[in-house]
């Protein structure tokens, strides 16, 4: 009979970055919340939310910092009075309700209207009222979201040194590396451990390459993968970043750090490149090679990783997918693996 390995510390389990994929429960909160909403005018006018009738996209929870990935079209029946009385229907489509507007204003949301029943000047003025004062509800509405999810679904994302605990994270798709939750007695705990990574032995390492195809300039990718005030944009948590040769880097608040060795705008960024985890051996440093190729319609880049240790290939090369390319796909890039 195959043993059962032992199950991975708390301490270290909560390290890595598990998704959660949320999207039915997403679709059903929206249903739920959105029908609550309801606006009134200065007489007797008054409309709501009747139906949400269109969803589609996705949502998911990552463990860093609990972080909220979502991107997805909700289509809404909205319902009315006007002030003669007249019953109004219509209908909003909002194309795209995102991480992205709930971060510095980077998008604001876009609403398509349309009138159902027949235009009337009562019937117009009730319309205009809806357009001018439903969006405020729906953006405060949509703005409670992300604080819903992890509320809901957070604790699924957490290892706990409870034994009498049953509950089973969601498998992981990507392995950015996270500060843990445990309790400081079990960090001190597993410290006290001696532990394999800190061996000094040499280590057999390897290349992991990533590329993809964006559509924007080299110049411009080149800015938003090393200023400090435009990697937020894109890895949703903060960063530190001075692209000078020398100079210290942070990204995924904190879950990768290294040096920049040289950089060659608006071609080339090379870097060394190390995962801040208990499985990461301690000390070893890969080189991180960034390269640019601009063509006529979208620039083409490329991560390759030298000296990833044997038996990190997958899951570095999930990480340069999942967070790089589809940190980049994520702000409007338009991406193509």
């Amino acid at each position: 009979m195959a043993t059962i390995p032992p199950s991975m510390a708390p301490s270290t389990a909560n390290w890595h970055w598990k998704n959660k994929t949320v999207t039915p429960w997403a679709k059903a909160w929206f249903e739920r919340e959105l029908v609550t909403l309801s606006i009134k005018g200065e007489g007797s006018e008054e409309a709501g939310v009747s139906e949400v009738v269109d969803f589609e996209g996705d949502a998911e929870l990552g463990q860093r910092k609990l972080l909220t990935i979502y991107d997805c079209r909700v289509g809404l029946k909205w319902k009315g009075t006007a002030s003669d009385g007249t019953e109004v229907e219509g209908k909003v489509t909002i194309p795209e309700v995102s991480h992205e507007n709930a971060i510095d204003g980077i998008s604001s949301y876009i609403y398509e209207w349309s009138l159902t029943t027949p235009s009337t000047p009562t019937v117009e003025a009730l319309f205009n009222l809806v357009k001018a004062r439903l969006p405020v509800a729906l953006e405060t509405k949509f703005a409670e979201f992300p604080s819903a999810i992890i509320e809901t679904h957070g604790k699924d994302l957490t290892v706990s040194a409870d034994t009498s605990r049953t509950g089973t994270p969601a498998p992981p798709t990507s392995n950015i590396p996270v500060a843990s939750g445990a309790s400081l007695a079990t960090i001190a705990a597993a410290a006290a451990k001696p532990a394999p990574r800190t061996e000094t032995k040499k280590l057999n390492t390897t290349t992991v390459s990533v590329d993809a195809n964006f559509m924007a300039s080299a110049d411009d990718l080149f800015s938003i993968l090393t200023d400090e005030k435009r990697i937020p944009a894109w890895s949703r948590a903060p960063a530190k970043s001075n692209p000078q040769p020398g100079a210290e880097y942070s990204l995924f608040g904190g879950g990768v750090k290294g040096k920049y060795i040289s950089l060659n705008p608006p071609k080339e960024i090379k870097q060394t490149w190390a995962l801040e985890s208990p499985t990461w051996p301690t000390g070893h440093f890969a080189t991180l090679t960034t390269t640019f190729d601009q063509s006529s319609d979208s620039t083409k880049v490329t991560w390759s990783l030298e000296g990833v240790p044997t038996g990190f290939e997958d899951e570095i090369t999930r990480n340069l997918q999942g967070y790089y390319v589809h940190g980049l796909k994520s702000i409007g890039l338009g991406s193509e693996l």
